[in-house]
């Protein structure tokens, strides 16, 4: 099927492969790549007309201890010190964060990257994308661990170019031809030589890109893109918008799947084996305030087909699941028009604090994204934060980008929506939000005071070399603390959105899903955020998230092939 796929004709009420793989992002792909590299019939279910679930929303970043770019670059690394570091980070968050499991993670992550690239991917370091935990064991505070996939024409997808999911506007990144690692000097662009040059140098191939009409792409559309052009050169078989519906479980062994196809329910017979890479639940509002309230999908920055399907249906035959209550979390203001708006550098420059309703800080806002959200949730328990209040002042706002606009351009429908709140005192800034003015102005000059001493005695923001990941050198004495002091002041509310969320199936390190007793549900894997996630509680690094759903989907599709060859 030189299309990949059946898109028209009469639909086939049943189909028998080797493996069928649900979902199409990171995981799913490379799944499939690895099956049918070793010669086995391989059918992908997409339940989106769209190849490339969350993954091409992403910053396309994959987590990559020990792999071969970071020693070109000269970097040293093993996957003896990736698993400490796992190991001192993550702890043991239950049942998805064995020690089998992290070391799955380390010791196969090379190994897939280099049977990717090997298939035509095309990797580059993220050079300084360090690790999110830099003083713990293993830990690497100094250039880091993460690659992305190379920039990407997608007019070399030819008639498949349609079948990509398009960036969103808005979403965590911009539209820009940028790499991982050039976002941070870009936040100061106005600030520092070197932020000066590298914005210059993003602009520069955004224009070109442009001029000469190219359909170039970055981060995870790049990562995405590529992993489908692959897919194609390799005859992977994908079926678009059909979501599956069920699991077929014959004599306790999972032996394929009901989809829906044009209309009509489709049985898909799996000789071998079904891998389910169909994303999480962040738009299942019921679902993720049964585990944790007051989460809500709105909030969450994933692709709306992200509901949680495959979950439920694998729970119907046994599945255990854990992590059910945590998310990859990341603050998020919501826009005028109702969509959710990451903010990372925004917390995390001087000039800017991030209170709860009573006017208190409550966490280190230059720390980690999910860190954040995780303390939202704790101090909300004993005292309303959701939302809470990013608070700036005018420094902040004609320094530093803010939620895609550029630095010192606010526009007039922030204000006259009610979105961004503008005073020329702490005061009535606090008045306009709700919360108490004095309680506001007392945090202020507290802050304020930490950052003329540049030691936060509250919660140590710059403590740790990942505080410095975004900062200004210009600011002294601590690049990531200023004071709140200059008019007019602003306010956003932000509450606990999320790239992705954490809770799944229990799995195994070779992918296996498990029932409660720890018993394994023959025929099923699972990885990427299907599977509870190998992290626990923690984020110990950009871009873990789509390389533990890389490497999970293959390991999966490895056992599934030596299961195959065994006669199992």
């Amino acid at each position: 099927m030189a299309t990949g796929e059946w898109e028209t004709g009469a639909v086939p009420l049943e189909r028998t492969v080797d493996v069928v793989v649900v979902g199409t992002g990171a995981g799913g792909l490379t799944a499939a790549l690895l099956a049918r590299s070793e010669g086995l019939e391989v059918l992908v279910l997409e339940k989106s007309e769209h190849i490339g679930g969350t993954s091409a929303w992403s910053g396309g970043v994959i987590w990559a201890p020990d792999n071969h770019l970071m020693h070109a670059a000269g970097v040293a690394d093993s996957a003896e010190d990736g698993l400490a570091y796992l190991e001192a980070v993550v702890g043991d968050g239950g049942p998805a964060t064995t020690t089998a499991r992290k070391r799955a993670y380390v010791e196969t992550i090379p190994d897939m990257l280099r049977f990717l690239e090997r298939l035509g991917m095309e990797w580059a370091y993220a050079d300084g994308a360090i690790d999110y935990y830099p003083e713990a064991p293993g830990g690497m505070g100094s250039r880091g661990r993460s690659i992305n996939a190379c920039m990407f024409d997608t007019r070399e997808l030819g008639d498949w170019e349609p079948w990509f999911r398009p960036q969103k506007e808005g979403a965590v990144f911009p539209v820009v031809l940028a790499h991982y690692a050039e976002a941070p000097p870009m936040a100061t662009m106005l600030r520092s030589v070197r932020g000066a040059r590298v914005a210059a140098k993003v602009v520069a191939r955004t224009v070109w890109a442009l001029a000469t009409r190219k359909h170039l792409v970055s981060l995870g559309q790049s990562l995405m893109a590529r992993l489908l052009l692959v897919a194609r050169r390799q005859g992977i078989e994908i079926w678009r918008a059909t979501p599956a519906t069920d699991l077929i479980v014959t004599d306790g062994r999972v032996t394929g799947v009901t989809a829906r196809r044009h209309g009509s329910t489709v049985r898909i017979s799996a000789r071998h084996g079904v891998l389910l890479v169909a994303g999480g639940y962040a738009h299942n509002t019921p679902m993720r305030k049964e585990w944790r309230d007051p989460a809500d999908g709105d909030w969450s920055l994933v692709i709306p087909e992200d509901t949680g399907d495959m979950i439920t249906a694998a729970q119907r035959h046994g599945a255990a699941t854990d992590l059910m209550d945590e998310a990859i979390w990341t603050p998020v203001s919501m826009s005028p028009e109702g969509a959710p708006v990451a903010h990372l550098w925004e917390r995390w420059l001087p000039h800017a604090i991030i209170v709860d309703a009573g006017g208190s800080r409550y966490c280190n806002e230059s720390t980690s994204y999910m860190a954040v959200g995780q303390a939202m949730y704790e101090r909300d328990a004993v005292s309303p934060a959701i939302p809470s209040w990013l608070v700036i002042d005018s420094r902040h706002r004609r320094r530093y980008p803010f939620g895609g606009a550029l630095p010192g351009i606010t526009p007039k429908s922030w204000i006259s929506s009610g979105y961004m709140k503008r005073a020329d005192t702490i005061e009535d800034l606090a008045r306009q939000c709700g919360i108490p003015a004095g309680a506001l102005a007392a945090t202020v000059e507290r802050f304020n005071a930490f950052a003329a001493a540049g030691v936060d005695d509250d919660f140590g923001r710059g403590s740790s070399r990942f505080d410095l990941y975004f900062h200004d050198p210009t600011v002294k004495p601590c690049p990531v603390l200023g004071s709140i002091a200059r008019p007019p002041f602003y306010a956003v509310a932000v509450y606990p959105g999320d790239v992705s969320t954490y809770g799944g199936l229990v799995t195994d390190e070779h992918a296996r899903v498990l029932r409660s007793d720890g018993s394994v549900i023959e025929g099923l894997y699972a990885a990427g955020s299907t599977a509870a996630s190998v992290c626990g509680h923690r984020y110990p690094g950009a871009g873990i998230a789509i390389g533990g759903s890389a490497v999970f989907g293959y390991l999966g599709a490895q056992h599934i092939v030596a299961a195959a060859r065994d006669g199992a």
